[in-house]
């Protein structure tokens, strides 16, 4: 996997849930606690969903075969969108169960200093991993709010990480919440109502991650950025006089389609066009790296249409992009 796709903030994020996870069980079995029993199995969760990341950045990364012409690049997003799926079910909706379970039939927490201890402990450590995943996202993510960020970027796995450690953080707060309230009121009915909580935030996560890499399964454009400096390279203003429309499409978080139809002049040879065609991809790849498959198609500008108004490449505005 590449650097974009966050392998170092990956595999911290797994091994602070796999330890995490192990230390809530043991404090869930001595002190009878749902959020602890909740939150372990939302460790547990996010664990199998780091390695369903990893697991879909190493599937990516295989060479395109005749039946998959463009390549595996979209694995990622295949895999970054089961994650949705199992911190839905197994996180969210298990929280909401247990939650609703403690709260039907409540009882007092015993040996406290198990649960209390082990959310201090994890929330140490999944405040490192947090940190991680922020300085990773933070390398890739420019000037970016966090909020665009999550919904435009393209490489789904530091997203997903950043908003699971997110949620990791909060559930944790919230546990030690519905813990300590249990313990102030000796009603364990607090400690449900913490799971609870825990189950609708779990939720809302799962929901937010899979609308925006439904997105990308779907077929993506490139950036607003990206489209400006393919535009720029295409013309040259000599052979290539006009771009009447393009379409873009990411074949995965770092690979881009570019097919354009692209005005050249009546009056060049067919060689001529031919090196033009040539020298505008390699500008295109050289603006836009990720540009590996470019289709451009040559037409004739004409003045005739151009005049009465259908020859798109000469409206007013210049060519509108078609992504």
């Amino acid at each position: 996997m590449s650097a974009s796709g966050g392998t170092k903030a990956i595999v911290a994020a797994l091994v602070a849930n796999l330890s995490i996870a192990v230390a809530k069980f043991v404090a869930f079995v001595f002190s009878g606690s749902s959020s602890m029993l909740a939150e372990s199995v939302h460790s547990l969760a996010d664990s199998g969903n780091q390695g369903l990341l990893l697991l879909g950045g190493k599937k990516a990364q295989r060479e395109a075969t005749p039946q998959h012409p463009f390549g595996y690049g979209r694995e990622r997003y295949i895999y970054a969108f089961l994650v949705s799926i199992v911190l839905f079910s197994v996180g969210g909706m298990f929280a909401l169960y247990e939650g609703y379970e403690k709260v039907q039939h409540p009882h007092e927490l015993e040996h406290w200093y198990w649960p209390v201890g082990v959310l201090v402990f994890a929330i140490i450590a999944e405040t490192f991993s947090f940190r991680l995943a922020i300085k990773e996202s933070n390398a890739i993510r420019g000037k970016q709010s966090w909020k665009d960020f999550i919904r435009h970027s393209k490489a789904p796995e530091l997203p997903v990480i950043v908003l699971e450690d997110l949620g990791a953080l909060v559930g944790l707060i919230l546990a030690l919440a519905g813990v300590s309230l249990a313990l102030a009121t000796g009603n364990g009915v607090w400690d449900g109502i913490g799971t609870l909580c825990i189950g609708v935030l779990l939720i809302l996560i799962a929901i937010v991650l899979a609308v925006e890499t439904k997105s990308l399964l779907l077929g993506e454009a490139a950036g607003v950025d990206e489209v400006k400096k393919i535009e720029a390279a295409l013309v040259d203003g000599e052979t290539v006089t006009h771009l009447i429309h393009m379409r873009t499409l990411h074949l995965g978080p770092e690979e881009l389609l570019v097919a354009a139809k692209i005005a050249v002049r009546h009056d060049e040879t067919a060689a001529d066009i031919a090196a033009a065609i040539d020298a505008a991809e390699e500008r295109i790849r050289t603006a836009v790296p990720i540009a590996r498959v470019i289709y451009l198609e040559p037409d004739v500008h004409s003045a005739a249409a151009a005049a009465a108004g259908a020859d798109p490449a000469a409206s007013p505005g210049g060519p509108t992009p078609d992504h």
